[in-house]
């Protein structure tokens, strides 16, 4: 049985997600706020995307994991590495939640689990498929270093791919 890590930073603990957190991220994924993520989508898809996220960890020895602020224990959003027939690679993404967005909290979560998974996992190479509408998103990956790999596979071939590599990586 896979044991689901957690990760702290400077400001986040990045967890398991708990039954609990799926209103927050229902909400979201209702929202106008999701058209970047395929929605907005209905109640019964958003439990399937939020049962995905969890069922990765048992099938890839990855998924999604819950951003909490540790000042407060608020739930903000979520990141992942995310795969499976719906993504050609594995994928790193992040979300946050309304009123949580400029404070720098996607690029700390995503590069925590990042550098989790590729010191912990191995993995060779990430990508974020992005809406080229979002340019919030396009700004986090930025942030991270990832760069714009536009031969790259991907789920909707509207998507922007910014490929992660390893630090140590000479790609």
């Amino acid at each position: 049985m896979t044991i689901i890590p957690s990760l702290s930073t400077a400001r986040l603990l990045l967890r398991p997600p708990v039954y609990e957190d799926f209103p927050a991220y229902a909400a979201l994924l209702a929202s106008d706020r999701a058209i970047h993520m395929g929605g907005p989508y209905n109640g019964f898809a958003a439990w399937g995307l939020f049962c995905h996220d969890i069922a990765l960890w048992q099938l890839f020895d990855h998924g999604a994991l819950m951003i909490e602020l540790t000042s407060t224990g608020q739930c903000i959003g979520q990141v992942g590495i995310n795969h499976g027939p719906l993504f050609p690679e594995k994928e790193l993404g992040w979300l946050l939640y309304t009123g949580h967005e400029g404070h720098g909290y996607a690029v700390e979560a995503a590069r925590a689990l990042r550098d989790w998974g590729f010191a912990v996992r191995g993995l060779p190479t990430l990508v974020s498929y992005i809406d080229p509408l979002n340019a919030r998103s396009i700004a986090v990956a930025q942030r991270l270093g990832a760069v714009r790999d536009d031969r790259a596979s991907r789920q909707d071939p509207e998507d922007l791919v910014f490929r992660h590599i390893p630090p140590d990586s000479e790609e």
